[in-house]
């Protein structure tokens, strides 16, 4: 496994990776390698490559109307 170092990271984007990992319970480390993945994941299949596997996993799922479901719950407060 490979190490790689980044410098100069803008403030910005540190306290966005900080907040999101502890969101959602990784190290700054750990968050950091699954954006990097992710993003590697995306560019490999592309866009499209991404769309394509999520209407496959969904393929057969009831969604639902959100129209309608936000209509109801309007309704009932």
């Amino acid at each position: 496994m490979k190490t790689l170092t980044v410098r100069e990271v803008p403030d910005t984007v540190y306290a966005v990776l900080k907040e999101e990992a502890e969101t959602n319970g990784r190290s700054l480390q750990a968050q950091v390698l699954w954006v990097l993945a992710k993003e590697t994941r995306l560019r490999k299949g592309g866009f499209l490559g991404a769309a394509r596997r999520w209407q496959r996993r969904l393929a057969g799922c009831e969604l639902g109307d959100a129209v309608a479901d936000i209509r109801a719950g309007r309704e009932r407060q």
